[in-house]
């Protein structure tokens, strides 16, 4: 990037989850080594030097030197008292200048999993750090623990249990497990074995040469162990199936797997029930396999089974929450504790196999499920191609440390969608290429768009997305949300062309289920007139728009008192999910006074939750009323 881009894309920043602004009048100042270690724990970012925090807001003086701060910045780079570990290139650090002031940016890279923990001064324990909305903290002694693991060769799941041996293992679920075995290589040699020979080839049972102990491995208990076993061996162990395919808001869920005692608690038990009732109802297609028989499977399933695998075999099970996998009506997420070992770039592009329970891997590999090639990501996307679903999504969450894939079960492109845009944007959307009407839907239907969005979505290069979702923006079809790494894009709401604000599209969040907005009784005469409210709340979906006369006092009294206009917020807010722009039009203010003055406070004060607590600043971000909030006289 040009100097002069680089810098005017730098000034429209806002400090964040990836960039960090800091004075270097004296130097280099103390602080930036805690954000050099947060952002590579975390997913990387930039530090800009030469630029001060003031109440008045970002103050850009500039360095003194920036040839010597640069110096200095490399020669505490490579000195290991003062940080673990060098992650910067040459070109990650550069020098903008502007209208005679030097300004020193530093891009750190994500720390791989052998690198990590990056950490400050000699000991781990009390120098990492780790990046969270939009600051720097230390992590605590687990989260650091939990990097060191993950960075031993030793896999986690091969540790020796003392006190636990075959005799903790569940003889039926040792029996199934052949059979599938058998079933899938009938003529492999281990077959042959009995089942302590068997078990010991699966590393479910080992010896351990260095200190003599042997016995049942973590991963022979999480595969096949009583449900007793596991409950005294792993404490926090937890999985956790649940359905939600009910229209019913008082239905909490129509289905659910978890340990009650009328199973054997363990991967293998867990497994064969989430897949059936995951498959159930798939779609299953007439087709002959190599023998002439009927192959009853197909590329979802297929699908369906490395992302279960996976949520599995990469789960950290010592960690908080255990292996959640919940079906809806239009998607389904499998959630695993612990963190990402590679870089989402990395995953995107496959064909890189780190995984943090690889015996657990082989089991499940010998069995018919999971793939250590590195190529799980793409089978699970090509099964959702196959289907002409939106590509799956990959979130990853701090605080404890989650992973969450989302499969949803909507068109790539669906045809009501479709058909609004084009009658909303005329030709200017008929003009578009395949990945500019991609990018345009997706902002559409999941509320907003991101780069790595697209990436995951079309599979295209970081750089040539970027260009096609500038275009957008200079053409009056998206509008951009935050800069630089963390830029989302909206769908505009105004139409260049016609001048009018654009209708609700259907789709527009098909992440809330039914009962997050519960449509109410009742008409909303209010957007029938010409007021020029009326253009705002025509965006509104109906669900939405019914809230109105809920907030009719707000939109008649604009100095309503504050605890009167909370209240109302309340209301608005009792067992649904609503965005602060969504909130605004209701009670007729401006969005960011709204977040900032009133939105904010509510959530400090336990009176509001945050819809995605782990970053705080989301486009898509939304509140609902906490459930023992007290309800406040209107």
């Amino acid at each position: 990037m040009r100097q002069l881009d680089l810098f005017s894309s730098l000034q429209s920043s806002t400090e964040g989850l990836d960039t960090e602004f800091k004075s270097a009048r004296g130097g280099l100042p103390g602080s930036f080594w805690e954000s050099y270690s947060a952002f590579a724990n975390t997913q990387g970012g930039t530090i800009v030097l030469g630029v001060a925090e003031r109440p008045v807001g970002l103050v850009w003086e500039g360095v003194p030197d920036a040839t010597q701060l640069r110096t200095v910045l490399w020669n505490q780079l490579n000195d290991r008292n003062k940080v673990s570990a060098n992650l910067l290139r040459d070109d990650d650090v550069s020098t903008v200048e502007d209208e005679g002031r030097q300004f020193v940016v530093v891009n750190v890279p994500r720390a791989s999993r052998l690198q990590r923990p990056v950490f400050v001064g000699p000991n781990p324990m009390t120098g990492t750090y780790r990046r969270a909305d939009e600051g720097d903290y230390r992590c605590s002694d687990d989260e650091v623990r939990r990097m060191l693991a993950d960075q031993s060769d030793t896999p986690a799941d091969s540790q020796v249990v003392e006190h636990f041996g075959q005799a903790d293992f569940d003889p039926e679920t040792v029996k199934q497990y052949r059979n599938r075995f058998a079933s899938r290589a009938p003529d492999h040699p281990w077959l042959l074995l009995d089942d302590a020979q068997l078990l010991t080839k699966l590393s479910a049972l080992r010896r351990d040469r260095a200190t003599g102990l042997e016995g049942a491995t973590v991963a022979g208990l999480l595969m096949f162990g009583r449900f007793e076993a596991l409950r005294d061996a792993m404490p926090g162990f937890h999985v956790d199936y649940r359905e939600h395919l009910s229209d019913d808001p008082a239905v909490r869920w129509t289905d659910r797997v978890v340990p009650d005692g009328s199973w054997e608690n363990n991967l293998f038990q867990f497994y064969v029930r989430v897949m059936q009732r995951l498959s159930g109802d798939l779609k299953m297609p007439f087709q002959l396999d190599r023998e002439l028989y009927r192959k009853d499977d197909s590329a979802v399933h297929e699908a369906l089974r490395e992302a279960v695998v996976n949520a599995l075999v990469h789960a950290d099970h010592r960690g908080q929450g255990g292996v959640v996998i919940e079906r809806y009506l239009d998607r389904i997420e499998l959630s695993n504790p612990g963190s990402l070992l590679v870089s989402r770039v990395q995953l995107l592009q496959g064909g890189v196999s780190e995984c943090r329970n690889k015996s657990l891997q082989l089991m499940f590999q010998l069995m018919g499920g999971g793939d250590k090639a590195g190529s799980g990501m793409d089978k699970i996307r090509a099964g959702w191609r196959s289907q002409h679903w939106r590509s799956p999504r990959l979130e990853e969450s701090l605080q404890p440390d989650r992973v969450k894939l989302v499969l949803p079960m909507v068109s790539l492109i669906p045809d009501e969608v479709e058909k609004a845009l084009r009658l909303r944007f005329g030709n200017r959307f008929a003009q578009l290429d395949k990945t500019a009407v991609q990018a345009v839907v997706t902002a559409q239907v999941e509320g907003s768009v991101t780069n790595s969005r697209m990436q995951e979505i079309t599979g295209e290069h970081s750089k040539d997305i970027t260009g096609v979702l500038q275009g957008l923006v200079r053409d009056g079809l998206l509008t951009q949300q935050n800069q630089r790494r963390w830029a989302s894009y909206r769908v505009a709401e105004d139409s260049p062309q016609s001048g009018t604000a654009s209708p609700h599209l259907a789709g527009d969040s098909p992440q809330d289920s039914p009962q997050d907005s519960p449509q109410l009784a009742g008409d909303s005469p209010q957007l029938q007139s010409n007021s020029p409210q009326s253009d705002r709340l025509a965006g509104l979906s109906p669900e939405v728009q019914a809230l109105l006369p809920l907030a009719e006092p707000a939109r008649k009294n604009k100095k309503l008192p504050v605890d009167q206009l909370k209240g109302i917020v309340l209301k608005l807010c009792v067992g649904r999910w609503l965005a602060a722009s969504e909130l605004a039009a209701l009670v007729d203010r401006d969005a960011e006074k709204l977040q900032s003055r009133f939105l904010t406070a509510m959530v400090r004060e336990g009176l509001l939750e945050l819809r995605h607590p782990e970053v705080r600043n989301r486009p898509d971000q939304a509140y609902r009323t906490v459930a023992t909030a007290p309800q406040r006289t209107v």
